[in-house]
């Protein structure tokens, strides 16, 4: 049940934002939107930080980084998640091109709190060591987003509450599964290099870059393979 505390306060974040939204019955001036958005990213940029130095074998990291992103610019991992989101869109749009409001909220809402790096490593790290800052970030970010839904969608933004808990708790609880045979050494670097893409994803949510931050997510998991190999080196 620990695992899944960060994806609950996900859960709940987005139904009280999305039920604040409907209330409200209306836009956001975008000024306070923009303002939210920095903050958060301010703080995104901060937890991105910290997390860095849990790494403490720099190769592996500069490796992970470097073999990740080739095989994430390979398999183009950045538009095969974009392209998939306009797949489940299409599936729920009329033959006539005209989307329902509830299915359209449901689709954008689920494809913009589920498809992205914070959602991958905030879950891998609630099962691998507890920690649960990444997804509570992202449940501010997703509070503020569901506000601006709900009072433009509807209530179908309240529908992606059943996604969220499907997705990022399924993958927080395969985390778990796999922990208790990840020594301390894998578990740091794989947070070093998770770290190192919510650093990356802060950024963009800052307006300073535009990075395809999801080319680089096959870096998390490649320290699973460089640790035993560095130890057996050095």
């Amino acid at each position: 049940m620990s695992a899944l505390w960060g994806t609950i306060v996900n859960v709940l974040a987005v139904a009280v934002g999305g039920t604040v939204g409907l209330l409200l019955n209306k836009g956001i001036p975008e000024r306070i939107t923009k303002a939210l958005m920095i903050g958060v990213g301010l703080c995104v940029l901060y937890i991105g930080i910290d997390g860095c130095l849990a790494g403490k074998q720099m190769l592996v990291t500069i490796l992970s980084l470097a073999i990740g992103a080739v095989i994430g610019e390979l398999l183009d991992l950045d538009a095969r998640l974009e392209r998939l989101g306009q797949a489940v869109e299409r599936k729920l749009t009329k033959s006539n091109g005209d989307t329902p409001t509830v299915a359209k909220a449901f689709v954008n809402a689920s494809l913009l709190f589920c498809v992205g790096t914070m959602t991958i490593v905030g879950s891998l790290q609630s099962g691998l060591t507890g920690n649960h800052e990444t997804l509570y970030l992202k449940s501010v970010l997703d509070l503020i987003s569901s506000i601006v839904f709900g009072a433009t969608l509807g209530w179908g933004v309240l529908l992606s509450c059943v996604t969220i808990l499907m997705y990022q708790g399924g993958i927080a609880l395969l985390a778990q599964v796999v922990a208790p045979y990840l020594n301390d050494v894998v578990v740091a670097e794989m947070t070093c290099v998770g770290s190192l893409l919510i650093v990356a994803l802060a950024l963009n949510i800052l307006n300073i870059t535009k990075i395809k931050v999801a080319n680089f997510l096959p870096a998390v998991f490649l320290p699973l393979l460089l640790c035993p190999l560095y130890a057996l080196i050095f």
